[in-house]
Formats: structure tokens, C-alpha cells, sequence
């Protein structure tokens, strides 16, 4: 550790990249920790990206490279390491990380969130090639063939809803005999009439030759195999934010959310939540890229009162 930065920003994903290219135009003296050397979050395991402004059809890989090589054309800094943890230590943070240890006026939690997974034969396979876990994101690719949405909570049934507006028929597959959704949100799944659930279905395996073709599954009360004819899956079994570093920081929601509006301001002054990590409805790249612009706005008028405090000792 040999400087204090005005801004350490945890993560390289979207969120973190839009706040590491908006602070380097403000002037700000910023620093992005990226545990991986691969930049884009989530983003790079996305085959395609087709609903970016401007950036239609890119590959996710390709758009985490281009992002960060926008960063670095404006003076943008990285390092490599993985935070364990954080501390106030008088005005500013200290970050703690395997390789090193760095110190900060305010902190950017950009670390995300990630998607649960079911843990079946063939889901790792074809994630990116039929197997997906955001229907906003990928629905477009499967317009008129049949998919299957795995889940039964909100975001399952929302996205079998979205589903029925593009796909010829969607089969939703839950494994209990009622949903967990809110009761509006069921009756305009129940409205679609190219929509059926596979109650009590359990799912086992997903089956494919290159891209997905069907889903096996079994009903857990009678035992029965079945193959569902699938082009996409999409799995919708919960989301799990990675907030861990941030518990006891600052405040989260009773699913481990970091309560951020969309002035990206936390509980805790000087802490500062972009991208799927905090509280807010839509998570898409193009919102966590605003939430990096947003989180750098609020932290431009904090320091200004550090570093006036300062001058005034």
C-alpha cells in the first residue's frame, strides 16, 4: 500500500467498468480490483449480446474486452486480487486483498451477482448454447420455438410470460404442485395459451448435440421420465448477490442485497453499490454501465467535502 486513492471500485463487470470510465473523465484517482483477469462479469459467459445500444450482436467476451480497453484509453487503473476484507480507518477504507492491501476515500461495491444453478448433467454444457438464466437477455434467440422455463417463483413466471410473447410454446417446470408468485403474476402466465407447467416435475438432465434440444425430467410423485423438446432452457431457480464483503458495512436486504437506490448511495457514507449487487428491479449490462455513471456522480460531491475538510485542518 503506498497512496490513498480517491475511489476503489470492486469488480471489473459492467457496473465496474462504467464507474472506472466516469471517473477517470471526472478526474478522479480511481482504482479497479478485479479478482479475474478477464473482464465483463457474467457478461463473458454470454454467447451473444443483442439488446446493448449500438453494440448489436457483439460476444460477451468481446464486450468486456472492448469496455475495459475503453477504460485504459482514458487513463484507467487495474489490479489484480480478491478482497477479504474492509475497514474505516479515520477519513478512508482499507481494503484488504490476498497480494495486497489498498486505501481509499470511498469504495465501489460492483462485485455483482450470480445466478443459481440447478447442478444437472449437461446445464455447464450448454450454458450459452441453449441454457440460459436471463430470458430479457437471451428470449430473442429462441423467437418461435419452444423452450423451457425451470422455476415457479416471480422471475420463473415473468420470464415464461415474456417467453410466450416471442417463443411458439413454452413449457414451465416447477416441482411443487403450486406457484410461489404473486397471484397477478399467475394469471397472465394461466392467460397464455401456448403455455403449460409440468407440476411436480423435477429436472435431470439437459440434452443436447452441440445446442440444446430437450430437457429430461421426472415427476417426483410418480416417478415417470419424460423428455421435454427444448431449444432453450432457462433456469430461474433464484439469484444469489455477492455481497458477502459487504455485510456489516453496510446495510443489506433480507436476501443480501446492498440497499442502494439509483443514486448508488448505501447506508454508509462513502460506500457506494453499482450493478447486481444492490437493490433495484432490472438487472441487464445496460443498467449496471448506468449505475457505474450514477455511483461516481454521488461520490464526486462527498469527496469534495473530504478534501475541503481537509485543506481546512
Amino acid at each position: 500500500m503506498s497512496k490513498t486513492y480517491d475511489m476503489l471500485i470492486i469488480g471489473s463487470g459492467p457496473a465496474g467498468l462504467g464507474c472506472a470510465l466516469y471517473a477517470a473523465r471526472a478526474g478522479i484517482d480511481a482504482l479497479v480490483i478485479e479478482k479475474s483477469p478477464l473482464p465483463g462479469g457474467q457478461i463473458i459467459n454470454t454467447t451473444e449480446v443483442d439488446n446493448y445500444l449500438g453494440l448489436p450482436g457483439i460476444g460477451g467476451f468481446e464486450m468486456g474486452d472492448t469496455f475495459r480497453k475503453h477504460v485504459e484509453k482514458l487513463g484507467g487503473t487495474f489490479t489484480e486480487d480478491e478482497i477479504s476484507s474492509i475497514e474505516k480507518e479515520g477519513d478512508t477504507w482499507k481494503l484488504t486483498g490476498n497480494a495486497d492491501t489498498y486505501q481509499g476515500y470511498t469504495v465501489v461495491f460492483a462485485t455483482g451477482a450470480h445466478r443459481s444453478k440447478l447442478g444437472i448433467p449437461g446445464e455447464e454444457e450448454y450454458t450459452g448454447r441453449g441454457v440460459s438464466y436471463c430470458a430479457t437477455c437471451d428470449g430473442a434467440f429462441f423467437r418461435n420455438k419452444e423452450t423451457v422455463v425451470i422455476g415457479g417463483g416471480d422471475v420463473a413466471v415473468e420470464d415464461a410470460v415474456y417467453l410466450a410473447g416471442l417463443c411458439s410454446h413454452v413449457t414451465l417446470v416447477h416441482r411443487r404442485d403450486e406457484l410461489r408468485a404473486a397471484h397477478s403474476v399467475q394469471e397472465s402466465l394461466f392467460a397464455k395459451e401456448n403455455v403449460t407447467v409440468a407440476w411436480n416435475t423435477i429436472p435431470d438432465e439437459v440434452i443436447g448435440e452441440g445446442t440444446v434440444q430437450s430437457l429430461k425430467v421426472h415427476n417426483k410423485e410418480t416417478g415417470e421420465e419424460t423428455s421435454i423438446s427444448a431449444s432453450g432452457v432457462f433456469i430461474a431457480v433464484g439469484m444469489k448477490p455477492d455481497s458477502e464483503l459487504a455485510a456489516g458495512v453496510c446495510e443489506l436486504d433480507e436476501r443480501g442485497y446492498i440497499k442502494a437506490g439509483e443514486d448508488c448511495k448505501t447506508s454508509t457514507p462513502g460506500i457506494y453499490a453499482a450493478g447486481d449487487v444492490r437493490t433495484k428491479v432490472l438487472r441487464q449490462v445496460i443498467t449496471a454501465v448506468a449505475d457505474g455513471a450514477c455511483a461516481v456522480t454521488s461520490a464526486e460531491g462527498y469527496l469534495a467535502g473530504i478534501k475541503l475538510k481537509g485543506s481546512s485542518r
